[in-house]
Protein backbone atom coordinates (compact mmCIF):
# COMPACT_ATOMS: atom_id res chain seq x y z
CA UNK A 1 0.00 0.00 0.00
CA UNK A 2 2.80 2.39 0.89
CA UNK A 3 4.43 1.62 -2.68
CA UNK A 4 0.93 2.50 -4.40
CA UNK A 5 0.23 5.45 -2.47
CA UNK A 6 3.49 7.00 -3.26
CA UNK A 7 2.84 6.19 -7.19
CA UNK A 8 0.36 8.82 -6.99
CA UNK A 9 2.60 11.59 -7.34
CA UNK A 10 3.60 10.03 -10.81
CA UNK A 11 -0.01 9.92 -12.28
CA UNK A 12 -0.12 13.00 -14.50
CA UNK A 13 -3.70 12.48 -15.22
CA UNK A 14 -6.84 11.22 -14.39
CA UNK A 15 -7.05 8.16 -15.81
CA UNK A 16 -3.98 6.31 -13.95
CA UNK A 17 -4.54 8.33 -10.98
CA UNK A 18 -8.33 6.36 -10.94
CA UNK A 19 -6.58 3.31 -11.57
CA UNK A 20 -4.33 3.72 -8.50
CA UNK A 21 -7.77 4.43 -6.56
CA UNK A 22 -8.90 1.04 -7.79
CA UNK A 23 -5.30 -0.79 -6.66
CA UNK A 24 -5.65 0.89 -3.66
CA UNK A 25 -9.55 0.20 -2.74
CA UNK A 26 -8.59 -3.92 -4.00
CA UNK A 27 -5.76 -3.85 -1.57
CA UNK A 28 -8.27 -2.73 1.48
CA UNK A 29 -11.06 -4.80 0.43
CA UNK A 30 -13.57 -1.90 -0.28
CA UNK A 31 -16.33 -2.30 -2.94
CA UNK A 32 -16.38 1.68 -4.26
CA UNK A 33 -14.58 4.59 -3.39
CA UNK A 34 -15.39 8.44 -4.33
CA UNK A 35 -12.92 11.56 -3.79
CA UNK A 36 -14.55 14.56 -3.55
CA UNK A 37 -12.93 18.53 -3.38
CA UNK A 38 -14.40 21.15 -2.37
CA UNK A 39 -12.59 25.12 -3.27
CA UNK A 40 -14.41 27.65 -2.35
CA UNK A 41 -13.66 30.26 -5.02
CA UNK A 42 -15.43 33.54 -2.86
CA UNK A 43 -18.39 33.74 -1.30
CA UNK A 44 -20.93 32.81 -3.57
CA UNK A 45 -18.73 30.25 -5.75
CA UNK A 46 -17.58 27.12 -4.75
CA UNK A 47 -15.75 24.36 -7.21
CA UNK A 48 -16.01 20.40 -6.96
CA UNK A 49 -14.25 17.59 -8.41
CA UNK A 50 -14.04 14.15 -8.18
CA UNK A 51 -12.25 10.99 -8.40
CA UNK A 52 -14.70 7.73 -9.27
CA UNK A 53 -13.90 4.46 -7.82
CA UNK A 54 -17.36 2.85 -8.05
CA UNK A 55 -20.25 3.07 -10.32
CA UNK A 56 -20.28 5.89 -12.85
CA UNK A 57 -23.72 6.70 -12.88
CA UNK A 58 -23.23 7.81 -9.07
CA UNK A 59 -21.50 10.70 -10.08
CA UNK A 60 -24.27 11.10 -12.45
CA UNK A 61 -27.25 10.77 -9.30
CA UNK A 62 -24.63 12.95 -7.53
CA UNK A 63 -24.92 15.90 -10.13
CA UNK A 64 -28.35 15.82 -11.12
CA UNK A 65 -29.97 15.57 -7.58
CA UNK A 66 -27.49 18.50 -6.50
CA UNK A 67 -26.04 16.07 -3.97
CA UNK A 68 -23.51 18.59 -3.12
CA UNK A 69 -25.73 20.66 -0.95
CA UNK A 70 -27.25 17.40 1.10
CA UNK A 71 -23.73 15.36 1.28
CA UNK A 72 -22.94 14.32 4.79
CA UNK A 73 -19.82 12.90 4.14
CA UNK A 74 -18.68 16.63 2.81
CA UNK A 75 -20.44 18.16 5.84
CA UNK A 76 -18.97 16.44 8.07
CA UNK A 77 -15.57 16.77 5.91
CA UNK A 78 -15.94 20.78 6.88
CA UNK A 79 -16.67 20.32 10.18
CA UNK A 80 -14.05 17.90 11.44
CA UNK A 81 -10.62 15.92 10.54
CA UNK A 82 -10.70 12.44 12.00
CA UNK A 83 -12.35 9.43 10.30
CA UNK A 84 -15.74 8.29 10.96
CA UNK A 85 -17.91 5.31 10.12
CA UNK A 86 -21.30 5.92 8.26
CA UNK A 87 -23.27 4.95 11.22
CA UNK A 88 -21.70 7.66 13.38
CA UNK A 89 -22.85 10.04 11.39
CA UNK A 90 -26.08 12.10 12.77
CA UNK A 91 -27.86 12.92 9.18
CA UNK A 92 -29.83 15.77 8.42
CA UNK A 93 -33.67 15.12 6.80
CA UNK A 94 -32.32 15.46 3.04
CA UNK A 95 -29.10 13.43 4.04
CA UNK A 96 -31.20 10.17 4.79
CA UNK A 97 -32.14 10.28 0.59
CA UNK A 98 -28.80 11.06 -0.10
CA UNK A 99 -27.45 7.72 2.16
CA UNK A 100 -30.02 5.43 0.44
CA UNK A 101 -29.42 6.72 -2.62
CA UNK A 102 -25.35 5.69 -1.87
CA UNK A 103 -26.32 2.21 -0.90
CA UNK A 104 -27.08 1.08 -4.45
CA UNK A 105 -24.09 1.99 -5.98
CA UNK A 106 -21.66 0.10 -3.25
CA UNK A 107 -21.81 2.65 -0.04
CA UNK A 108 -24.28 0.38 1.82
CA UNK A 109 -21.56 1.15 4.51
CA UNK A 110 -19.13 3.46 4.67
CA UNK A 111 -15.89 5.32 6.05
CA UNK A 112 -15.80 9.16 5.72
CA UNK A 113 -12.04 10.40 5.55
CA UNK A 114 -11.41 14.33 5.44
CA UNK A 115 -8.57 15.56 4.30
CA UNK A 116 -7.93 19.28 5.70
CA UNK A 117 -5.69 21.31 4.42
CA UNK A 118 -3.50 24.70 5.48
CA UNK A 119 -6.93 26.92 3.78
CA UNK A 120 -9.28 25.71 6.47
CA UNK A 121 -13.22 24.97 5.18
CA UNK A 122 -11.92 27.00 1.61
CA UNK A 123 -10.45 23.84 0.53
CA UNK A 124 -11.21 20.58 2.07
CA UNK A 125 -11.32 17.16 0.50
CA UNK A 126 -13.35 14.02 1.42
CA UNK A 127 -12.72 9.95 1.02
CA UNK A 128 -15.48 8.05 1.21
CA UNK A 129 -14.40 3.95 1.23
CA UNK A 130 -18.11 1.71 0.27
CA UNK A 131 -18.75 -1.56 0.75
CA UNK A 132 -21.94 -3.71 -0.01
CA UNK A 133 -20.92 -5.83 2.73
CA UNK A 134 -22.27 -4.67 6.21
CA UNK A 135 -19.97 -4.52 9.29
CA UNK A 136 -17.25 -3.76 7.24
CA UNK A 137 -15.60 -1.41 8.49
CA UNK A 138 -16.94 -2.47 11.82
CA UNK A 139 -13.98 -5.03 12.59
CA UNK A 140 -10.68 -5.37 14.61
CA UNK A 141 -8.70 -4.47 11.56
CA UNK A 142 -10.42 -1.10 12.03
CA UNK A 143 -7.60 0.96 13.65
CA UNK A 144 -4.90 0.15 11.20
CA UNK A 145 -7.55 0.84 8.52
CA UNK A 146 -8.15 4.32 9.59
CA UNK A 147 -4.86 4.76 9.07
CA UNK A 148 -4.15 3.47 5.95
CA UNK A 149 -7.16 5.75 4.49
CA UNK A 150 -6.20 8.83 5.83
CA UNK A 151 -2.62 8.22 4.12
CA UNK A 152 -5.08 7.31 1.30
CA UNK A 153 -7.14 10.65 1.64
CA UNK A 154 -4.41 12.84 1.36
CA UNK A 155 -2.76 11.57 -1.49
CA UNK A 156 -5.57 12.32 -3.30
CA UNK A 157 -6.43 15.16 -1.97
CA UNK A 158 -2.50 16.32 -3.08
CA UNK A 159 -3.09 15.13 -6.04
CA UNK A 160 -6.49 16.67 -6.84
CA UNK A 161 -4.82 20.24 -6.19
CA UNK A 162 -2.09 19.64 -8.30
CA UNK A 163 -4.66 18.93 -11.34
CA UNK A 164 -7.17 21.93 -9.95
CA UNK A 165 -3.51 24.15 -10.27
CA UNK A 166 -2.85 22.56 -13.89
CA UNK A 167 -6.06 23.34 -14.76
CA UNK A 168 -6.76 26.74 -13.52
CA UNK A 169 -3.06 27.59 -14.98
CA UNK A 170 -4.09 26.59 -18.83
CA UNK A 171 -7.50 28.14 -18.19
CA UNK A 172 -6.54 31.71 -17.16
CA UNK A 173 -3.25 31.22 -19.31
CA UNK A 174 -0.81 32.21 -15.68
CA UNK A 175 2.41 32.48 -17.04
CA UNK A 176 5.50 32.67 -14.49
CA UNK A 177 5.90 36.81 -14.82
CA UNK A 178 2.15 36.26 -13.05
CA UNK A 179 2.51 33.68 -10.48
CA UNK A 180 5.48 36.55 -9.35
CA UNK A 181 3.15 39.43 -9.60
CA UNK A 182 0.59 37.20 -7.37
CA UNK A 183 3.36 36.00 -5.17
CA UNK A 184 3.90 40.24 -4.39
CA UNK A 185 0.46 40.56 -3.73
CA UNK A 186 0.19 37.89 -1.22
CA UNK A 187 2.96 39.18 0.51
CA UNK A 188 0.78 43.12 0.92
CA UNK A 189 3.36 44.71 -1.54
CA UNK A 190 1.85 47.82 -2.90
CA UNK A 191 1.94 48.82 -6.93
CA UNK A 192 4.71 51.26 -6.18
CA UNK A 193 7.17 48.66 -4.24
CA UNK A 194 6.22 45.85 -6.64
CA UNK A 195 7.13 48.87 -9.88
CA UNK A 196 10.59 49.36 -8.18
CA UNK A 197 11.23 45.46 -7.83
CA UNK A 198 10.13 44.98 -11.52
CA UNK A 199 11.78 48.16 -12.76
CA UNK A 200 8.35 49.31 -14.48
CA UNK A 201 6.22 51.58 -13.80
CA UNK A 202 3.28 51.75 -11.13
CA UNK A 203 0.51 52.03 -14.08
CA UNK A 204 2.15 49.14 -15.51
CA UNK A 205 1.79 47.21 -12.57
CA UNK A 206 -1.86 48.00 -12.17
CA UNK A 207 -2.54 47.47 -15.90
CA UNK A 208 -1.09 43.47 -15.34
CA UNK A 209 -3.74 43.12 -11.90
CA UNK A 210 -6.27 44.11 -13.99
CA UNK A 211 -5.84 41.96 -17.11
CA UNK A 212 -4.87 38.99 -14.89
CA UNK A 213 -8.04 39.27 -13.01
CA UNK A 214 -9.82 39.06 -15.54
CA UNK A 215 -8.10 35.97 -16.65
CA UNK A 216 -9.17 34.45 -13.62
CA UNK A 217 -12.62 36.27 -13.29
CA UNK A 218 -12.29 37.90 -9.69
CA UNK A 219 -13.12 41.44 -8.88
CA UNK A 220 -9.88 42.68 -7.24
CA UNK A 221 -6.12 41.49 -6.72
CA UNK A 222 -6.39 40.65 -3.66
CA UNK A 223 -9.22 37.75 -4.64
CA UNK A 224 -6.77 36.71 -7.14
CA UNK A 225 -3.45 35.95 -5.09
CA UNK A 226 -6.05 34.06 -2.69
CA UNK A 227 -8.00 31.77 -5.75
CA UNK A 228 -3.96 31.31 -6.88
CA UNK A 229 -3.30 30.20 -3.50
CA UNK A 230 -6.54 28.06 -3.24
CA UNK A 231 -5.76 26.42 -6.05
CA UNK A 232 -2.04 25.88 -5.41
CA UNK A 233 -0.21 28.05 -7.13
CA UNK A 234 1.30 29.88 -4.96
Amino acid sequence: MLNLLAGFNSADNAELAVERFHDALELIGADAGVFLSAIRDDAARTSYRSLLACDPVWAIEYARLGWHEHDPWLRHALDNEDPVRDTELKLMPREQEFVQTAAKYGFATALVVPAPSSAGTSRVGVLCLGSSRPGFFDGDAYPQLRIVATMLAMELHRWMRRAAAKELQAKARIRPDDIQLLRHEQAGHTSKVIAQDLNVAPQTVDTRFHRLCTRLDVPDRRSAARVARLYGLL
